[in-house]
């Protein structure tokens, strides 16, 4: 699940009109900028597929989701809200981006966009998986890059068994950043290739980078420990309420759990790509 390749997501954005935001809080316009938002990837973006999956990963049990709307899990790996549903808000859909296999999921659900998104999916053909959207009629996409994999307490937590390094992990941190790099350059490649395509990079590398270097500009004091269990190496079911040592206050965290970001450094994020990546699809 630390392997870089599996942090790599894929976005749909289908027939994106206008969009304007800040580093504020993420406030759902007035109007509704985008009819529909679809997802594609694994436990970063996952809303609660893996409920209705036979699996060991998943989150649908507390302390997971109790910052969430109604204080309840929903499988989400975090204490609250994914990146993808502060983008479903910010471009006025809704508040949250339901599982497809939702047993409660409704028409206007799929009409205004789901998550196929299973944790612990591994890495698939890029290329592959665009042309088949593309054929299905998609023509606004956005392909994430992967985060700072030395900087998941996770790695850190390993890597300090061995050595006492305290800073994140510069070796794993260079791998993820030339992997962004190749993901860009294929993009490039493929664009001539799809007509009426318009395909895009979403960097979620340099905001978690950003929040890791300079916290207290983002309200962050924890950057090496999650909030969940010692903060060290607790996800999925060894990230339960019957740890005492969970924190109070998980907005003051950059990671939910060893693996996964918190709603507040989610936030972030989603304001990232609604200003950078989301703006280039909309020129």
């Amino acid at each position: 699940m630390a392997s870089a390749l599996k942090y790599t997501t894929l976005l749909l954005l289908v027939l994106l009109m206008c969009l304007g935001t800040s580093w504020a809080k993420i406030q759902r316009p007035a109007k509704q900028l985008a009819p529909a938002l679809i997802v594609f990837g694994d436990s970063t973006v996952d809303p609660g597929n893996n409920n209705n999956i036979s699996t060991v990963l998943k989150a649908n049990f507390l302390p997971y989701g109790r910052d969430f709307i109604g204080h309840r899990p929903t499988g989400r790996f975090c204490n609250g809200r994914l990146t993808t549903d502060f983008l479903a808000e910010g471009l006025g859909i809704k508040e949250t981006v339901p599982a497809y296999l939702d047993p409660k999921l409704t028409h206007q659900d799929l009409l205004t966009g789901v998550s196929f998104a299973s944790a612990g999916t591994g890495y698939d053909n890029r290329t592959a998986r665009t042309f088949e959207i593309y054929n299905y009629g998609a023509r606004r996409i956005l392909i994430t890059g992967i985060p700072p994999l030395g900087c998941l307490p996770i790695e850190r937590t390993v890597r300090n068994v061995y050595k006492k390094e305290q800073s994140c992990l510069e070796d794993l941190n260079q791998h993820a950043a030339t992997y962004n790099t190749k993901i860009q350059k294929m993009l490039d490649l493929l664009r001539p290739k799809l007509a009426g395509i318009k395909i895009f990079y979403a960097d979620i590398y340099s905001p978690l980078i950003n929040m890791v270097q300079n916290p207290a500009k983002y309200g962050f004091e924890k950057t090496r420990e999650a909030c969940c269990g010692s903060g060290l190496i607790e996800f999925s079911y060894t990230c339960n309420k019957r740890n005492p040592l969970t924190c109070s206050n998980a907005s003051t965290y950059i990671f939910w759990d060893a693996f996964h970001p918190t709603e507040a450094a989610y936030e972030i994020v989603a304001q990232h790509i609604l200003t950078t990546s989301i703006h280039q699809l909309l020129m």
